[in-house]
């Protein structure tokens, strides 16, 4: 016979948000359990780059108290951007003056600053989630692969797209948005891959043209993180065996024939293997009625196209409301969660409505004489 172990708050997922509503909770004196699928911290790289906004990101780590420690990790130039057409032409590019109000940061960088924040033993490794289900007093109960299971007074999905914890609150699953990123890195660029790091330049790069393009980064150790973003059926990525990366790389080129030479090097000159990726949203506007002891934050809540720049700062501004909610309501969770939730929907959906037209405007035919339009139109060219 099983034996479950009773947490009072459990949290599901030791992503950004995850781990920034258990700080905010410590910070106020509270303790909660985080349950997270990897084995451990280090499992994987949690690379790329993150922007993260004075209006929410940063006022997470405020209430975080890691504010000072983020400045710290902060990715100095990257504030840069460069829009750049499909013949190599520089349209747009801006400087970082060290002034903007979205700072880069290596989004492992921003992990390790919140894991190294909370108290020993907070978070439990190698914790699968196979099923949830609630139980009577609005408490609920969490079965992992390995066979234990929890109970909990407050359950909180902070597990990503593809939450377990979802369902317990709505029908709804994420949907293909019609775009399909394929990620590369080149290692060493100003050595190794000098036209490309020319091209990139210090911060954010955007290349658009024919309804597809290359986003990316420099990152903070000098490479350069590149997505191959293509408008196509859902089922395309399929047809292409990412184990051959030369069959690969020359498929995914087949997109962007009579493109600079340059730009195709971004992926013909990938020094690491090339790594699929479809990019799905839950429909705009996603909320739930509210239901005892268990609500959701960052993706699993309102997950949404990357093209707002949102989805981090969400996650974490999230986690942080959610523990300040928390932490204002002692011993009653009911109108703790409901505090939280009437201002979650209302800002998530603003968020991902403005994702879906990013998306849509990124990828149509003027996609470029927009962006430059966009752009150039930014009082002392910066966005934020």
């Amino acid at each position: 016979m099983t034996t479950s172990t009773h947490y009072p708050i459990a949290i599901i997922g030791a992503g950004l948000g995850g781990l920034t509503a258990a700080r905010v909770l410590q910070v106020n004196g509270i303790e909660a359990a985080l349950f997270e699928l990897e084995p451990s911290a280090d499992t994987r790289v949690q690379g790329g780059m993150l922007d993260i906004h004075e209006e929410n990101g940063q006022l997470a780590l405020r209430a975080a108290g890691l504010y000072d420690e983020f400045r710290a990790i902060i990715h100095e130039g990257g504030e840069a951007m460069r829009l750049v057409g499909s013949d190599g032409v520089v349209h747009v590019a801006q400087e970082d003056d060290g002034d903007g109000g979205r700072p880069e940061v290596d989004r492992g960088d921003l992990r390790k600053l919140l894991l190294d924040s909370l108290s020993e033993g907070s978070i439990h490794w190698g914790k699968k989630v196979t099923g949830a289900r609630s139980l009577d007093g609005g408490r609920h109960e969490v079965t992992f692969a390995d066979g234990s299971t929890i109970t909990t007074d407050l359950l909180i999905g902070a597990d990503g797209a593809w939450s377990r914890i979802r369902p317990l609150l709505s029908d709804a699953v994420p949907t293909y948005t019609g775009i399909s990123f394929v990620e590369s890195d080149l290692l060493d660029p100003d050595v190794q891959h000098p036209n490309q790091a020319a091209i990139v330049g210090n911060g954010m790069f955007i290349c658009l043209g024919d309804e597809r393009g290359f986003l990316g980064h420099r990152e903070t150790d000098g490479s350069l993180h590149i997505y191959t973003a293509l408008k196509v059926d859902e089922g395309v990525l399929d047809t292409i065996d990412f184990t051959d990366q030369e069959a690969a790389k020359a498929a995914v080129l087949s997109y962007f024939d009579g493109w600079d030479k340059d730009l195709q090097a971004l992926v013909a000159d990938a020094d690491n293997p090339l790594v699929p990726r479809r990019i799905h949203a839950l429909p705009v506007g996603h909320r739930w009625e509210r239901t005892a002891g268990v609500t959701l934050l960052g993706d699993a809540a309102h997950l949404m196209s990357p093209f707002a720049g949102e989805g981090a700062n969400l996650a974490i501004f999230d986690g942080a409301e959610l523990g300040q909610a928390i932490a204002a309501h002692p011993g009653d969770l009911d109108a703790a969660l409901t505090a939280y939730e009437d201002a979650l929907f209302p800002r998530s959906e603003v968020s991902a409505a403005e994702s879906a037209e990013n998306l849509d405007s990124m990828f149509a035919p003027d996609a470029l004489e927009r962006y430059t339009e966009f752009f150039t139109s930014i009082p002392d060219g910066r966005e934020g």
